[in-house]
């Protein structure tokens, strides 16, 4: 299918989303996760307006920011991200979806030279031990610590549902998540506003709509997951 004729349906579903949750469509942003496509179809994607583009790895980030020349376009990492390739990704992202250690956090200070990274606090809701991310227990301190580094901001927490048929656990999780971004966002912190939720995928953003994301991150039901070339 083209990327227009998925988009539509994709929106429809935010649509009912919302409307099941008595939200606005405008209060969610979709990203298009374009790692598993080749440069065409993220062309195409961006003819149709999806102007949220998103990377797991810093080198398909940078194939498609070298091959994709448009002011207009928001980029995102969503993927983990190690401490020694930090140099080749600041200034080339808008916002980074997985803030997990303050090590990382440092190393993203000292390599910004002005203005503030928008970043997500990557969280572990489910325990599973094959995901990144903090754990609830650890999200007030690690907030607290973040305090001293000036280029970073904070403007929301993210997280992945668990890997699992189970519909009703993967709404605990994303609601888990929601109740964690109000505690945060209630501290009024100027560093950690702390007002979005990234949280929902292909398999999953409807429920994640239903529970406050603010973000959707979405692949396959958007471009696809088949590499085409470039």
């Amino acid at each position: 299918m083209t990327v227009a004729e998925n988009l539509r349906i994709v929106n429809e579903k935010i649509q009912e989303a919302c409307r099941k949750s008595g939200r606005s469509p405008e209060e969610v942003t979709v990203i298009a996760v374009t790692k598993y496509v080749g440069i065409e179809r993220v062309r195409e994607a961006v003819g149709c307006g999806l102007l949220n583009l998103a990377e797991n790895r810093k080198e398909g980030l940078l194939e498609k920011q070298s091959a994709i020349h448009d002011d207009r376009i928001v980029w995102h990492l969503i993927g983990t991200l190690q401490t020694r390739k930090v140099k080749d990704v600041v200034g080339r992202i808008d916002y980074f979806h997985a803030l997990d250690r303050l090590k990382l956090a440092a190393e993203l200070n000292k390599r910004i030279e002005s203005g503030k990274l928008k970043c997500f606090i990557e969280m572990n809701l489910s325990g599973e031990e094959s995901k990144h991310g903090i754990g609830e227990d650890e999200l007030d301190s690690f907030i607290n610590e973040l305090r001293v580094f000036e280029h970073i901001q904070v403007v929301g927490l993210m997280t992945m549902a668990p890997n699992t048929e189970d519909t009703e656990r993967i709404r605990t999780v994303f609601r888990g998540l929601r109740l964690c971004r109000d505690r945060i966002r209630n501290r009024c912190l100027d560093y950690a506003p702390c007002t979005e939720l990234s949280m929902g995928m292909s398999h999953d953003f409807q429920i994640a709509i239903e529970e406050g994301a603010t973000f959707v991150r979405i692949g396959t039901s958007l471009v696809g997951n088949e590499w085409k070339g470039s």
